[in-house]
């Protein structure tokens, strides 16, 4: 785990050279994985909800506590939150055909968002879904759902800036591991018959916000804060 800004940097730039960004990717997965991460301080609960392909229902769920290890910097939050995401995805029954982060993969300063860097570490395809522009300019998608405009960064395209409900907010797409854009934003559109959101991003949320609510009420929260002090 690197120690400061500059060594976190220095292992994006190694890492990002392993990323297959080609393709193309899961187009029918059977099953599809959302994460997480909630924080109460420096505790942390990351969460792994698995998701029927077809269906969209829950089929798989796993919750971990964790302790960030690494500072809050725009741009490096996977070293806070990769190693709790890597132990909750290492304790499913079987891999998931398609990651789902709710983050960004390309649309990154440095071209290495959370989904990129998960996607790297597992070998698994992996996607970003952002609620917010984290980086570069796009102009306004129709308001129909399945419209888009290009994400563009310094000039490249690193994501889509998609609707996903009739006038509604869009959502930011990018690839992050063994995915095309195209099969991504296919896979976002299949994730969200009924929200902004997809189905992987809500589930997930909702299971890492349970399992902190969940430590308040047995006390671990409360007693881990209070070591910290000593």
């Amino acid at each position: 785990m690197p120690l400061t800004v500059m060594e976190a940097e220095a292992v994006q730039a190694e890492l990002r050279q392993l990323l297959d960004l080609t393709g193309p990717g899961p187009r029918r997965p059977a099953r599809v994985a959302g994460v997480d991460v909630a924080y109460d301080g420096d505790r942390l609960a990351a969460a792994v909800t698995v998701l029927d392909g077809t269906t969209l229902e829950v089929v798989e769920e796993i919750a971990v506590d964790g302790r960030a290890s690494f500072g809050y910097v725009p741009g490096l939050l996977a070293f806070r939150e990769v190693p709790s995401l890597l132990e909750a995805l290492g304790r499913l029954s079987a891999p998931p055909d398609l990651v789902v982060c709710d983050g960004y993969g390309l649309a990154h300063p440095r071209r290495f968002g959370l989904a990129c860097h998960l996607g790297v570490l597992t070998g698994l395809p992996t996607i970003g879904v952002g609620k917010t522009a984290f980086v570069g300019v796009h102009a306004v998608p129709a308001a129909e759902r399945g419209s888009w405009t290009d994400l563009t960064l310094d000039g490249d395209v690193v994501g889509r800036v998609l609707r996903t409900r009739d006038g509604v907010k869009p959502v930011f797409v990018s690839v992050g591991h063994r995915v095309d854009l195209d099969t991504a934003c296919q896979n976002v559109l299949d994730l969200t018959p009924r929200y902004r959101l997809p189905e992987t991003t809500r589930t997930a949320d909702r299971l890492s916000r349970r399992r902190l609510a969940e430590n308040r009420r047995t006390g671990l929260v409360e007693s881990a804060q209070h070591d910290e002090t000593r």
